[in-house]
Protein backbone atom coordinates (compact mmCIF):
# COMPACT_ATOMS: atom_id res chain seq x y z
CA UNK A 1 0.00 0.00 0.00
CA UNK A 2 0.93 3.66 -0.67
CA UNK A 3 0.67 6.40 1.34
CA UNK A 4 -0.01 10.05 0.29
CA UNK A 5 2.42 13.03 0.96
CA UNK A 6 1.77 16.11 3.10
CA UNK A 7 0.84 19.02 0.03
CA UNK A 8 4.22 21.54 0.74
CA UNK A 9 7.57 20.95 2.55
CA UNK A 10 10.40 23.20 3.68
CA UNK A 11 13.89 22.54 4.41
CA UNK A 12 14.57 21.50 7.83
CA UNK A 13 18.02 22.35 8.22
CA UNK A 14 19.47 19.50 9.51
CA UNK A 15 21.52 17.68 6.18
CA UNK A 16 20.59 13.76 7.16
CA UNK A 17 16.79 14.48 7.83
CA UNK A 18 16.19 16.65 5.03
CA UNK A 19 12.91 18.04 3.51
CA UNK A 20 10.29 18.23 6.61
CA UNK A 21 6.13 19.26 6.22
CA UNK A 22 5.62 22.90 6.15
CA UNK A 23 3.98 23.09 9.24
CA UNK A 24 6.59 20.61 11.10
CA UNK A 25 9.48 22.41 13.32
CA UNK A 26 12.49 21.00 14.39
CA UNK A 27 13.48 20.39 18.27
CA UNK A 28 16.21 19.26 20.37
CA UNK A 29 15.06 16.34 22.67
CA UNK A 30 15.55 18.40 25.98
CA UNK A 31 13.20 21.18 24.53
CA UNK A 32 10.11 18.45 24.36
CA UNK A 33 10.68 16.00 26.60
CA UNK A 34 13.27 15.36 29.83
CA UNK A 35 15.82 12.87 29.78
CA UNK A 36 17.09 11.14 33.16
CA UNK A 37 19.57 8.48 33.35
CA UNK A 38 19.22 5.85 36.32
CA UNK A 39 21.23 5.00 38.60
CA UNK A 40 19.38 2.54 40.37
CA UNK A 41 21.37 -0.54 39.99
CA UNK A 42 20.45 -4.12 40.67
CA UNK A 43 21.53 -5.18 44.26
CA UNK A 44 19.69 -5.11 47.34
CA UNK A 45 20.35 -2.31 50.11
CA UNK A 46 19.60 -2.42 53.63
CA UNK A 47 17.18 0.53 54.43
CA UNK A 48 16.00 0.82 51.64
CA UNK A 49 12.51 0.12 49.57
CA UNK A 50 11.56 -3.10 47.50
CA UNK A 51 10.66 -2.39 44.03
CA UNK A 52 10.79 -3.85 40.72
CA UNK A 53 13.60 -3.35 38.63
CA UNK A 54 12.69 -2.63 34.79
CA UNK A 55 16.06 -3.45 33.49
CA UNK A 56 18.42 -3.48 30.09
CA UNK A 57 17.04 -6.95 28.57
CA UNK A 58 13.31 -6.03 29.57
CA UNK A 59 13.72 -2.65 27.29
CA UNK A 60 16.00 -4.88 24.47
CA UNK A 61 13.73 -7.58 23.96
CA UNK A 62 10.35 -5.79 24.32
CA UNK A 63 8.44 -3.08 22.71
CA UNK A 64 6.31 -2.25 25.23
CA UNK A 65 6.96 -2.59 29.40
CA UNK A 66 3.78 -3.97 30.80
CA UNK A 67 2.61 -4.36 34.72
CA UNK A 68 2.85 -8.36 34.26
CA UNK A 69 6.28 -8.76 33.23
CA UNK A 70 8.73 -10.53 35.22
CA UNK A 71 10.60 -7.85 36.20
CA UNK A 72 13.85 -8.29 38.73
CA UNK A 73 13.72 -7.65 42.33
CA UNK A 74 15.67 -4.98 43.64
CA UNK A 75 15.66 -1.84 46.53
CA UNK A 76 15.56 2.12 45.67
CA UNK A 77 15.83 4.96 47.78
CA UNK A 78 13.14 7.37 48.19
CA UNK A 79 14.26 9.83 46.00
CA UNK A 80 15.33 7.12 43.57
CA UNK A 81 11.13 5.90 43.48
CA UNK A 82 9.78 9.03 42.86
CA UNK A 83 12.49 10.07 40.34
CA UNK A 84 12.50 6.72 38.37
CA UNK A 85 9.08 5.41 39.17
CA UNK A 86 7.51 4.44 35.00
CA UNK A 87 4.88 6.51 33.82
CA UNK A 88 2.43 6.34 31.44
CA UNK A 89 3.84 8.18 28.21
CA UNK A 90 7.50 7.87 29.31
CA UNK A 91 9.86 5.96 26.60
CA UNK A 92 13.03 4.09 28.41
CA UNK A 93 15.99 3.82 26.33
CA UNK A 94 19.17 2.43 26.51
CA UNK A 95 21.96 3.93 26.94
CA UNK A 96 25.08 1.90 26.12
CA UNK A 97 26.29 -1.43 23.44
CA UNK A 98 28.73 -3.60 21.91
CA UNK A 99 28.22 -1.81 18.86
CA UNK A 100 27.26 1.96 17.77
CA UNK A 101 24.40 0.65 15.71
CA UNK A 102 22.39 -1.03 18.12
CA UNK A 103 21.95 1.49 20.71
CA UNK A 104 19.38 3.80 21.47
CA UNK A 105 16.75 0.66 21.74
CA UNK A 106 13.48 2.15 23.10
CA UNK A 107 10.21 0.24 24.81
CA UNK A 108 6.96 2.40 25.45
CA UNK A 109 5.40 2.43 28.78
CA UNK A 110 1.80 2.96 27.92
CA UNK A 111 0.22 3.02 31.42
CA UNK A 112 1.67 4.11 34.72
CA UNK A 113 3.40 1.10 36.88
CA UNK A 114 3.52 1.96 40.49
CA UNK A 115 6.55 0.38 41.93
CA UNK A 116 8.45 -0.16 39.01
CA UNK A 117 11.51 1.60 38.39
CA UNK A 118 13.82 2.40 35.61
CA UNK A 119 17.00 0.68 36.21
CA UNK A 120 21.35 1.03 35.39
CA UNK A 121 22.43 1.55 32.21
CA UNK A 122 18.97 3.00 30.96
CA UNK A 123 17.07 6.66 30.86
CA UNK A 124 13.76 7.62 31.01
CA UNK A 125 12.71 10.13 28.31
CA UNK A 126 9.50 11.81 29.25
CA UNK A 127 7.55 13.98 27.28
CA UNK A 128 6.87 17.79 27.92
CA UNK A 129 3.52 19.08 27.57
CA UNK A 130 2.70 19.44 23.97
CA UNK A 131 4.37 16.03 23.22
CA UNK A 132 3.19 12.83 22.29
CA UNK A 133 4.76 9.88 24.47
CA UNK A 134 4.30 7.32 21.64
CA UNK A 135 5.64 9.35 18.52
CA UNK A 136 8.67 9.75 20.87
CA UNK A 137 8.74 6.37 21.00
CA UNK A 138 8.50 5.72 17.32
CA UNK A 139 11.35 8.23 16.79
CA UNK A 140 13.61 5.91 18.65
CA UNK A 141 12.42 3.63 16.54
CA UNK A 142 13.38 5.33 12.74
CA UNK A 143 16.16 4.63 11.16
CA UNK A 144 17.25 8.62 11.16
CA UNK A 145 17.56 8.45 14.80
CA UNK A 146 19.51 5.30 14.99
CA UNK A 147 22.13 7.07 12.63
CA UNK A 148 22.18 9.87 14.45
CA UNK A 149 22.68 7.96 17.91
CA UNK A 150 25.16 5.63 15.91
CA UNK A 151 27.97 8.68 14.78
CA UNK A 152 27.46 9.84 18.49
CA UNK A 153 28.19 7.02 20.50
CA UNK A 154 31.48 7.07 21.68
CA UNK A 155 33.80 3.92 23.61
CA UNK A 156 35.95 1.27 22.98
CA UNK A 157 35.52 -2.40 24.26
CA UNK A 158 31.88 -0.64 24.66
CA UNK A 159 30.01 2.20 23.40
CA UNK A 160 27.58 4.51 25.00
CA UNK A 161 25.76 8.08 24.51
CA UNK A 162 26.21 10.90 27.11
CA UNK A 163 23.48 12.84 28.27
CA UNK A 164 24.33 16.05 26.51
CA UNK A 165 24.41 13.59 23.28
CA UNK A 166 20.75 11.99 23.71
CA UNK A 167 20.07 15.81 24.96
CA UNK A 168 20.83 17.72 21.51
CA UNK A 169 19.53 15.06 19.08
CA UNK A 170 17.48 17.24 16.44
CA UNK A 171 13.81 15.36 15.91
CA UNK A 172 11.24 16.62 13.52
CA UNK A 173 7.95 17.46 15.49
CA UNK A 174 4.97 18.18 14.09
CA UNK A 175 1.34 19.62 15.96
CA UNK A 176 0.92 17.59 18.82
CA UNK A 177 -2.54 16.53 17.50
CA UNK A 178 -0.51 15.02 14.49
CA UNK A 179 2.28 13.37 17.00
CA UNK A 180 -1.36 11.41 18.29
CA UNK A 181 -2.12 10.45 14.61
CA UNK A 182 0.86 9.19 13.36
CA UNK A 183 1.34 6.71 16.87
CA UNK A 184 -2.00 5.21 15.89
CA UNK A 185 -0.87 4.90 12.68
CA UNK A 186 2.20 3.39 13.40
CA UNK A 187 0.43 0.94 15.45
CA UNK A 188 -1.95 -0.05 13.12
CA UNK A 189 -0.35 -0.58 10.25
CA UNK A 190 3.19 -2.12 12.03
CA UNK A 191 0.58 -4.79 13.95
CA UNK A 192 -0.56 -6.15 10.37
CA UNK A 193 3.15 -6.13 9.75
CA UNK A 194 3.79 -7.77 12.99
CA UNK A 195 1.28 -10.45 11.97
CA UNK A 196 2.40 -11.24 8.45
CA UNK A 197 5.94 -11.46 10.23
CA UNK A 198 4.66 -14.19 12.79
CA UNK A 199 3.00 -15.81 10.38
CA UNK A 200 6.74 -16.59 8.26
CA UNK A 201 7.94 -17.60 11.94
CA UNK A 202 5.85 -20.01 12.71
CA UNK A 203 6.25 -21.30 9.27
CA UNK A 204 9.71 -21.82 10.12
CA UNK A 205 8.94 -23.31 13.45
CA UNK A 206 7.07 -25.82 11.73
CA UNK A 207 9.62 -26.66 9.34
CA UNK A 208 11.72 -26.91 12.02
CA UNK A 209 9.79 -29.63 13.65
CA UNK A 210 9.07 -31.12 10.26
CA UNK A 211 12.87 -31.68 9.87
CA UNK A 212 13.58 -33.17 13.53
CA UNK A 213 10.64 -35.23 12.62
CA UNK A 214 12.67 -36.81 9.12
CA UNK A 215 15.44 -37.55 10.75
CA UNK A 216 13.87 -39.10 13.83
CA UNK A 217 11.87 -41.61 11.72
CA UNK A 218 14.43 -42.21 9.11
CA UNK A 219 17.51 -43.07 11.82
CA UNK A 220 15.41 -45.01 13.73
CA UNK A 221 12.67 -46.50 11.92
CA UNK A 222 14.44 -46.55 8.48
CA UNK A 223 12.85 -46.11 5.15
CA UNK A 224 11.04 -49.08 4.63
CA UNK A 225 7.23 -48.83 6.25
CA UNK A 226 6.78 -52.75 5.81
CA UNK A 227 9.38 -53.98 7.70
CA UNK A 228 9.61 -56.12 10.74
CA UNK A 229 10.06 -54.62 14.47
CA UNK A 230 11.93 -55.60 17.32
CA UNK A 231 11.99 -53.93 20.74
CA UNK A 232 15.03 -52.03 20.98
CA UNK A 233 16.03 -52.55 24.63
CA UNK A 234 16.38 -49.16 25.11
CA UNK A 235 12.97 -47.47 26.69
CA UNK A 236 13.88 -43.91 25.14
CA UNK A 237 14.45 -45.45 21.35
CA UNK A 238 11.09 -48.49 21.02
CA UNK A 239 11.53 -50.56 18.10
CA UNK A 240 13.34 -50.44 15.79
CA UNK A 241 13.54 -52.91 12.56
CA UNK A 242 14.28 -56.30 12.84
CA UNK A 243 17.76 -56.76 11.35
CA UNK A 244 19.38 -53.90 13.02
CA UNK A 245 21.74 -53.61 15.55
CA UNK A 246 22.48 -51.30 18.21
CA UNK A 247 25.56 -49.68 18.38
CA UNK A 248 27.70 -47.25 21.15
CA UNK A 249 29.18 -44.69 18.98
CA UNK A 250 32.69 -45.39 19.82
CA UNK A 251 32.11 -48.98 17.73
CA UNK A 252 31.40 -46.67 14.90
CA UNK A 253 34.74 -44.56 14.75
CA UNK A 254 38.17 -45.21 13.84
CA UNK A 255 39.97 -47.07 16.72
CA UNK A 256 43.20 -45.13 15.94
CA UNK A 257 41.36 -41.52 16.35
CA UNK A 258 38.96 -42.40 18.96
CA UNK A 259 36.51 -39.66 19.99
CA UNK A 260 37.82 -36.85 22.16
CA UNK A 261 37.65 -33.16 22.61
CA UNK A 262 40.90 -30.54 22.38
CA UNK A 263 42.67 -27.80 23.54
CA UNK A 264 41.47 -26.96 27.33
CA UNK A 265 43.22 -23.25 27.15
CA UNK A 266 43.46 -21.90 24.17
CA UNK A 267 44.75 -18.26 25.13
CA UNK A 268 44.22 -15.20 23.38
CA UNK A 269 43.31 -15.19 19.65
CA UNK A 270 46.67 -15.03 17.33
CA UNK A 271 46.90 -13.53 13.98
CA UNK A 272 49.36 -16.38 12.61
CA UNK A 273 49.02 -19.66 13.79
CA UNK A 274 46.72 -22.48 14.12
CA UNK A 275 43.06 -22.53 13.38
CA UNK A 276 40.92 -23.83 16.39
CA UNK A 277 37.21 -24.45 16.02
CA UNK A 278 35.19 -23.81 19.35
CA UNK A 279 31.65 -24.94 19.80
CA UNK A 280 29.72 -21.92 18.54
CA UNK A 281 31.75 -22.64 14.99
CA UNK A 282 29.72 -25.62 14.71
CA UNK A 283 27.02 -24.21 12.45
CA UNK A 284 27.21 -24.48 8.57
CA UNK A 285 27.95 -20.60 8.20
CA UNK A 286 31.13 -20.79 10.62
CA UNK A 287 32.64 -24.04 9.37
CA UNK A 288 35.29 -21.95 7.70
CA UNK A 289 38.82 -20.47 8.36
CA UNK A 290 37.71 -16.63 8.54
CA UNK A 291 35.11 -17.41 11.45
CA UNK A 292 37.68 -19.00 13.32
CA UNK A 293 40.00 -18.23 16.07
CA UNK A 294 43.52 -19.21 16.29
CA UNK A 295 46.31 -20.43 18.88
CA UNK A 296 50.25 -20.65 18.79
CA UNK A 297 51.69 -24.07 17.89
CA UNK A 298 53.41 -24.17 21.09
CA UNK A 299 49.68 -24.58 22.47
CA UNK A 300 48.24 -26.60 20.00
CA UNK A 301 50.97 -29.44 19.91
CA UNK A 302 50.03 -31.06 23.22
CA UNK A 303 46.92 -31.79 21.17
CA UNK A 304 48.13 -33.16 18.37
CA UNK A 305 45.80 -36.25 18.41
CA UNK A 306 42.45 -34.46 18.45
CA UNK A 307 43.30 -32.70 15.14
CA UNK A 308 41.25 -32.68 11.89
CA UNK A 309 40.60 -34.76 8.64
CA UNK A 310 38.44 -33.94 5.84
CA UNK A 311 35.15 -35.97 6.64
CA UNK A 312 35.52 -36.46 10.51
CA UNK A 313 32.33 -35.08 12.05
CA UNK A 314 32.51 -32.21 15.24
CA UNK A 315 30.23 -31.89 18.04
CA UNK A 316 29.48 -29.24 20.18
CA UNK A 317 29.83 -30.81 23.68
CA UNK A 318 28.91 -27.40 25.36
CA UNK A 319 27.11 -24.63 25.48
CA UNK A 320 25.02 -24.96 22.71
CA UNK A 321 24.61 -28.71 22.82
CA UNK A 322 24.11 -31.35 20.23
CA UNK A 323 25.54 -29.42 16.75
CA UNK A 324 27.39 -31.72 14.38
CA UNK A 325 28.70 -30.91 11.13
CA UNK A 326 31.18 -32.41 8.77
CA UNK A 327 34.47 -31.04 7.91
CA UNK A 328 35.69 -29.44 5.02
CA UNK A 329 38.75 -29.59 3.16
CA UNK A 330 40.06 -26.51 4.25
CA UNK A 331 39.60 -27.33 8.19
CA UNK A 332 42.20 -29.98 7.36
CA UNK A 333 44.84 -30.01 10.00
CA UNK A 334 42.65 -27.72 11.89
CA UNK A 335 42.36 -28.26 16.24
CA UNK A 336 39.28 -28.16 18.63
CA UNK A 337 38.72 -27.14 21.85
CA UNK A 338 36.95 -28.50 24.66
CA UNK A 339 33.90 -27.36 23.53
CA UNK A 340 33.77 -29.69 20.60
CA UNK A 341 34.17 -33.37 20.10
CA UNK A 342 35.98 -34.98 17.37
CA UNK A 343 34.49 -38.34 15.78
CA UNK A 344 36.26 -39.94 12.82
CA UNK A 345 33.95 -42.85 11.41
CA UNK A 346 35.46 -45.81 10.48
CA UNK A 347 35.89 -47.16 7.29
CA UNK A 348 32.78 -49.04 6.65
CA UNK A 349 30.46 -46.46 7.78
CA UNK A 350 28.56 -44.18 6.19
CA UNK A 351 29.88 -41.17 7.66
CA UNK A 352 26.85 -38.65 6.67
CA UNK A 353 24.23 -41.09 7.91
CA UNK A 354 25.93 -40.58 11.55
CA UNK A 355 25.33 -37.53 11.63
CA UNK A 356 22.01 -37.32 10.90
CA UNK A 357 21.98 -40.17 13.94
CA UNK A 358 23.79 -37.55 16.05
CA UNK A 359 21.08 -34.92 15.12
CA UNK A 360 17.81 -36.82 15.66
CA UNK A 361 15.79 -35.76 18.57
CA UNK A 362 16.56 -39.40 20.33
CA UNK A 363 20.01 -39.12 20.57
CA UNK A 364 20.16 -35.67 21.22
CA UNK A 365 17.64 -36.10 24.01
CA UNK A 366 19.23 -38.83 26.01
CA UNK A 367 22.83 -37.34 25.81
CA UNK A 368 21.39 -33.78 26.79
CA UNK A 369 19.60 -35.36 29.51
CA UNK A 370 22.58 -36.40 31.13
CA UNK A 371 24.48 -33.19 30.30
CA UNK A 372 26.27 -31.23 33.40
CA UNK A 373 26.70 -27.73 34.85
CA UNK A 374 24.64 -24.87 35.99
CA UNK A 375 26.79 -21.96 34.02
CA UNK A 376 27.39 -24.00 31.06
CA UNK A 377 26.09 -27.22 30.23
CA UNK A 378 28.07 -29.93 29.15
CA UNK A 379 28.21 -33.71 27.66
CA UNK A 380 30.91 -35.81 29.55
CA UNK A 381 32.91 -37.27 26.29
CA UNK A 382 32.08 -40.70 27.76
CA UNK A 383 28.27 -40.11 27.58
CA UNK A 384 29.16 -39.54 24.12
CA UNK A 385 31.07 -42.54 23.72
CA UNK A 386 28.22 -44.98 25.04
CA UNK A 387 25.77 -43.31 23.74
CA UNK A 388 23.46 -45.78 21.60
CA UNK A 389 23.02 -45.69 17.94
CA UNK A 390 20.26 -47.70 15.85
CA UNK A 391 22.44 -49.10 13.03
CA UNK A 392 21.37 -50.66 9.67
CA UNK A 393 23.67 -52.11 7.57
CA UNK A 394 25.75 -49.91 4.94
CA UNK A 395 23.74 -49.97 2.09
CA UNK A 396 20.50 -48.62 4.52
CA UNK A 397 22.41 -46.10 6.13
CA UNK A 398 23.19 -44.69 2.61
CA UNK A 399 20.10 -44.23 1.36
CA UNK A 400 19.24 -42.79 4.55
CA UNK A 401 21.86 -40.11 4.80
CA UNK A 402 20.74 -39.49 0.77
CA UNK A 403 17.26 -39.39 1.79
CA UNK A 404 17.51 -36.72 5.01
CA UNK A 405 20.32 -35.19 2.52
CA UNK A 406 17.70 -34.31 0.09
CA UNK A 407 14.66 -33.78 2.64
CA UNK A 408 16.98 -31.25 4.57
CA UNK A 409 17.93 -29.38 1.69
CA UNK A 410 14.42 -28.80 0.53
CA UNK A 411 13.14 -27.79 4.12
CA UNK A 412 16.26 -25.54 4.40
CA UNK A 413 15.12 -23.69 0.82
CA UNK A 414 11.95 -23.33 2.15
CA UNK A 415 13.12 -22.28 5.85
CA UNK A 416 15.66 -19.74 3.87
CA UNK A 417 12.89 -18.08 1.55
CA UNK A 418 10.17 -18.23 4.97
CA UNK A 419 13.61 -15.82 6.37
CA UNK A 420 13.84 -13.43 3.16
CA UNK A 421 10.10 -12.84 3.90
CA UNK A 422 10.79 -12.12 7.15
CA UNK A 423 13.76 -9.51 6.22
CA UNK A 424 11.90 -7.37 3.85
CA UNK A 425 8.94 -6.99 5.83
CA UNK A 426 11.10 -5.78 8.82
CA UNK A 427 12.60 -3.64 6.10
CA UNK A 428 9.05 -2.15 5.41
CA UNK A 429 8.25 -1.76 9.07
CA UNK A 430 11.12 0.17 9.32
CA UNK A 431 10.93 2.34 6.41
CA UNK A 432 7.24 2.84 7.22
CA UNK A 433 8.39 4.03 10.78
CA UNK A 434 10.94 6.46 9.09
CA UNK A 435 8.69 8.15 6.81
CA UNK A 436 5.71 8.50 9.29
CA UNK A 437 8.14 10.52 11.88
CA UNK A 438 10.10 12.37 9.34
CA UNK A 439 6.56 13.49 7.48
CA UNK A 440 7.64 12.13 4.37
CA UNK A 441 3.79 10.43 4.52
CA UNK A 442 0.66 11.99 5.93
CA UNK A 443 -0.65 10.13 8.12
CA UNK A 444 -3.86 12.51 8.75
CA UNK A 445 -5.28 10.64 5.53
CA UNK A 446 -5.29 7.52 7.29
CA UNK A 447 -7.00 9.18 10.65
CA UNK A 448 -9.79 10.35 7.75
CA UNK A 449 -10.37 7.22 6.43
CA UNK A 450 -10.94 5.88 9.59
CA UNK A 451 -13.51 8.26 10.38
CA UNK A 452 -15.28 7.62 7.28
Amino acid sequence: MSFPRHARYKESGVEWLGDIPEHWHVRRLKHVCQVTPSNVDKKSHEGETAVALCNYTDVYYNDTIVADMNFMPATASDDQIAKFTLRAGDTIITKDSETADDIAVAAYVPNDLPGVVCGYHLSIVRPLAGTHGAFVKRFFDSSYAKSCFAVRANGLTRVGLSQYQIDNVILPVPPSTEQALIATFLDCETAKIDALIAEQQRLIELLKEKRQAVISHAVTKGLNPNARMKPSGIEWLGDIPEHWAITPLKWLTDPKRPIMYGIVLPGPDVSEGIPILKGGNVKPSRMNLQSMARTTPEIEAPYARARLKKGDLVYSIRGSIGDCEPVPTELEGSNITQDVARVAVVAGVCASWVRWALLSAAVREDLASGSLGAAVRGINIFDLKRADIPTPPLDEQIAIADYVGGENSRIEKLSAGAQHAIDLLRERRAALISAAVTGQIDARAFAERKAA
